[in-house]
């Protein structure tokens, strides 16, 4: 958050590079709007569900002309199978009154919900059934979803402004153990995710944090336009130290910050994303931090971790510039098998798209086609996915924000934007989308977590975004494209998401890899389960697994348009 947003919506198609089978041009080009004269209406493809589905979750900023920072951050969105009835419900991380909040989070008259999926993109708040009420009062930011304690049910963590929080999930009630587990950190809480550092068949967790702050310590600026504002993170002096917390496999956590190396770097987490993106056999993580160099831990695989970012080239632009870094989308857009990133960053900054070439990064970003686009857009929420499963990967970006700065598209909210969608084709080709954002009538909002994944088993991903004072928005997929997909659910050998997860498909000419991980996007906890958009491939022969253990596994002959669920050491896909 270090440029405030200078220009306004390009409602017009960009064209360039971005690629999903490889990026071999060498231009360097800035991509230009072509002639307005140009038709570029398209078909919707999504369509807001906020008020049928029964989601009726606004995000409370409780801002009141003061100006704390924590206030233009939030929230954030979990899709979590809480009953393990096959579909994902969805769990809002709440604000509130931050002051009240942080020092007594029972004075808070807000929390966070929890919606059950009945089907049919309907859903029904369960919060008071499931949820204890005196633990989800924080003034919320970022969940994590995983099943640490291997009981078959997944908990839910929660990063807050303030004590942080661990649900524990006994059959689709939860229970406060935060105190117990040894987790209630009570810093400024952000990108938070479970991992397996050490491959014992536990969760682990890192939970970052994003500046040491308080309300008698915040201090204000002026927008460029005259007037107060919200002062970017470069102005505060104590960037925060995250955690990263061992399971004992008791139902405890132990502290290993200092042990592991993590305590060795303070930066501004706001974004995470876990792979093993060195291909190692041990999973790494990598932080988008706001207004500093972006972090790769490279895990050593003996419980120690090296920030390897500038080395690898991931930590700053091309142009050895550090970003605002928000949102992360992780995956192999190139079908080579290893892991690659893409960072959505402030206005005034493009996004930074990373190929994963072994031992560096390549920046990719000036001949991608996104570089102009993005860039017009302070941008959080973000979804590297295929929408319409053509095959090509599209691009999703929640935005809004967070200093006033030239000409507001909504007039009741200074910091509203539209989100925007690109879309992925042949040729490596990207377009931006219209209707804006793929949604009819789609109204500027202050949008921050967006989360992504088939609520309603069709494959076709939807989305839902968090908004600042606003309704969430429940964006259902209505593409009537006719490609083919897989969804593949994995589960180890206790019964859980096998969070970590590689799993290679051979369809066609193609080997499609993706990861399972539901952590990235902008506080955020996605599907859990991989997705693969085939376009016209009717028949995938065969699936191979590496579980996180470092064990394999092979399954063939998988039929397309369905839902898989394969099992470790069955060796046969439901």
């Amino acid at each position: 958050m270090t440029h405030p947003l200078t220009t306004s919506l390009l409602l017009a198609t960009i064209t360039g590079t971005f690629t999903m089978h490889g990026c071999d041009k060498d231009d360097d080009h800035q991509e230009t709007a072509p002639s307005s004269s140009l038709k570029i209406d398209t078909a919707p493809w999504f369509e807001n569900k906020s008020g049928p589905s029964g989601v009726d979750f606004n995000w409370i900023s409780g801002a009141q002309g003061e100006f704390n920072l924590p206030e233009i951050i939030g929230g954030g969105i979990a899709m979590i199978d809480y009953d393990n009835d096959g579909d994902l419900d969805l769990y809002f991380v709440q604000g509130g009154q931050l002051v009240n909040a942080i020092k007594d989070p029972l004075s808070n008259d807000v929390s966070d919900k929890l919606y059950r999926n009945d089907g049919d993109f309907k859903f029904t708040d369960v919060t008071e059934a499931a949820l204890p009420s005196r633990s989800v009062r924080g003034y919320g930011m970022c969940p994590a979803v995983g099943d640490y304690d291997n009981d078959g049910d997944t908990d839910i963590y929660i990063a807050n402004l303030g004590r942080n929080t661990l649900l524990r999930n006994d059959d689709g009630q939860f229970t406060d153990v935060t105190e117990m587990a040894g987790l209630g950190d009570d810093g400024w809480g952000s990108a938070a995710a479970f991992l397996d550092i050490d491959l014992d068949g536990d969760l682990d967790l890192y939970s970052g944090n994003y500046l040491e702050w308080s309300p008698e310590t915040e201090i204000t600026c002026h927008a460029t336009q005259g007037g107060e504002d919200y002062c970017a993170p470069t102005n505060y002096p104590t960037p925060a130290i995250d955690r990263l917390y061992l399971n004992l496999g008791d139902g405890r956590f132990k502290d290993i910050t200092r042990a592991s190396g993590i305590a060795s770097n303070a930066r501004t987490a706001l974004g995470i994303s876990i792979a093993d993106y060195d291909q190692n056999g041990f999973p790494d993580i990598f932080i988008a931090n706001d207004g500093m160099p972006d972090t790769m831990w490279s895990n050593q695989g003996n419980g120690r971790f090296v920030d390897t970012g500038l080395q690898s080239g991931c930590s700053v632009d091309n142009d050895g510039q550090e970003k605002a870094g928000m949102g992360v989308g992780s995956t192999d857009m190139d079908d080579d098998g290893d892991i690659d990133l893409l960072v959505c960053n402030l206005g005034g900054e493009s996004d930074s798209l990373f190929r994963n070439d072994g031992d560096h990064f390549t920046d990719l970003t000036a001949r991608s086609g996104i570089k102009t686009t993005t860039s017009k857009y302070t941008r959080f929420g973000l979804g590297w996915v295929d929408f319409n499963n053509d095959g090509y990967l599209d691009l999703y970006e929640a935005t809004g924000r967070v200093q006033r700065a030239g000409e507001s598209v909504s007039g009741d909210d200074p910091y509203a934007e539209m989100n925007i969608l690109l879309s992925g084709k042949a040729g490596d080709r990207m377009s931006l989308r219209t209707p804006v954002g793929g949604v009819a009538n789609q109204k500027p909002r202050t949008s921050r977590g967006a989360a992504f994944g088939d609520l309603d088993d069709d494959g076709k991903i939807d989305i839902i975004v968090i908004n600042k004072d606003a309704a969430a928005n429940v964006y259902r997929n209505i593409n009537e494209e006719k490609g083919r997909w897989m969804l593949i659910k994995a589960l180890d050998r206790n019964g859980r998401d096998a969070i970590g997860a590689k799993l290679t498909v051979k369809a066609g000419d193609r080997r499609i890899t993706r990861m399972i991980h539901p952590a990235g996007s902008y506080y955020a906890s996605n599907d859990p389960r991989a997705h693969l958009g085939l376009g016209p491939i009717t028949s995938v022969e065969y699936l191979d697994i590496l579980w996180p253990d470092g064990s394999k596994e092979r399954f063939d002959a998988l039929e397309t348009n369905r839902v898989h669920t394969i099992r470790q050491g069955e060796g046969r896909a439901e």
